[in-house]
């Protein structure tokens, strides 16, 4: 069964007949000839059982598609084998292959997903964190929905992490004083590189679209881009600095600004993410603008979309399912070893040149 809560009744249609798959041990006992706690071996494999007995109940369990409860099985266990998993964002692509990765690692484990998409709101996370803590999971990967502005409003979000008396581990985005293992990206060095690549295209009027200045991984890959610049001898516009958050739309009505108001004087700019590059190519297509010989431009992080149209795009790469298979890794490892050091992973930035810049 794939990840997600797993129902007590399911109907699914299967060779135009419909099966019911709440079925009980009582029924597989029954049809089996056998007693319940027979059934109740074979299911756990645990005690002896004859082979006579063990063929009769796995007939059964095979002729009535019975499906055992991962919520049951994780009572009679006091835990059941879940992780909960909290993203920010589950359309924004970088997310989608997190998660991907994290599905590699659970399904290799027999391990059950139980997710939730926050929306970038914290509302919405407190919500979410609510619901993992009156389920019975092992653990949480998350990455946060928000950066809170006061350190009491920081110390309320850690308490309730701190209630659900768990391993956790955070990605992507940090949580400034916590405990718990966390894998980054290199932000800085993303900002950095992708500027680098502009200057050493022989361009010097440079801009970046930003993604949202609340986030410190925002505000590390613009002072990445800010100290290529500086190392450069070159000066920032500040016309050229565009305060994004991370979307298209945004992205979109910020490239249409700058690439028809300031057309003849801006020579590169910095996209600092998928979604933003998504945003800056829709208006630069629409308006005729070539890539690489009218504006320079490197993005922050790969853009599935961009590779699948064959259409070359500078950008910084990192591994995102890599991350993902990294999270349960470590939440594995947190679970068997709860007193073991906290650890911080760091992804690498890549740049990947296509002719962009």
């Amino acid at each position: 069964m794939g990840p997600g809560i797993i129902w007590n009744k399911l109907w699914e249609r299967s060779h135009n007949r419909e099966i019911l798959l709440n079925i009980t041990i009582r029924d597989i006992a029954r049809k089996a000839q056998v007693s319940k706690s027979t059934v109740s071996r074979v299911l756990s494999n645990s005690g002896y059982v004859s082979e006579d007995a063990r063929k009769k109940v796995e007939d059964s369990i095979a002729q009535l598609n019975y499906v055992p409860s991962a919520m049951a099985q994780g009572l009679s266990k006091s835990v059941a084998n879940t992780i909960g998993v909290l993203v920010p964002e589950i359309e924004n692509n970088f997310f989608t292959e997190v998660l991907s990765g994290i599905s590699e690692i659970v399904d290799v484990n027999d391990m059950t997903l139980l997710f939730s998409d926050t929306a970038n709101d914290a509302v919405k996370q407190s919500k979410a964190l609510q619901m993992i803590r009156s389920q019975r999971v092992k653990g949480l990967i998350m990455t946060p929905a928000i950066e809170f502005e006061s350190s009491l409003e920081n110390q309320k979000f850690l308490n309730q992490l701190e209630l659900l008396h768990m391993p956790i581990v955070i990605v992507d985005r940090d949580i400034p004083n916590s405990k718990w293992d966390t894998i980054l990206f290199e932000n800085f060095n993303a900002g950095y590189l992708a500027t680098k690549a502009l200057i050493n295209a022989g361009r010097s009027r440079i801009g970046i679209i930003t993604g949202d200045m609340t986030l410190s991984i925002a505000r590390e890959r613009y002072n990445g881009y800010k100290f290529a610049m500086k190392e450069a001898g070159l000066i920032i516009n500040p016309d050229y600095v565009l305060k994004g958050d991370f979307t298209n739309k945004t992205a979109a009505m910020l490239s249409e600004k700058i690439l028809v108001e300031k057309k003849n004087m801006l020579e590169g700019l910095v996209s600092s993410n998928n979604l933003t590059s998504v945003g800056l190519m829709h208006v630069m297509i629409q308006r005729g603008i070539k890539l690489g010989k009218d504006v320079g431009v490197v993005g922050i992080d790969r853009v599935r979309m961009f590779e699948e149209l064959s259409l070359p795009f500078s950008h910084i790469k990192r591994d995102t399912r890599l991350m993902g298979r990294m999270a349960v890794e470590k939440l594995i490892e947190r679970i068997e070893c709860p007193d073991k050091a906290k650890e911080v992973c760091l992804m690498p930035a890549q740049l990947v040149l296509e002719g962009t810049e």
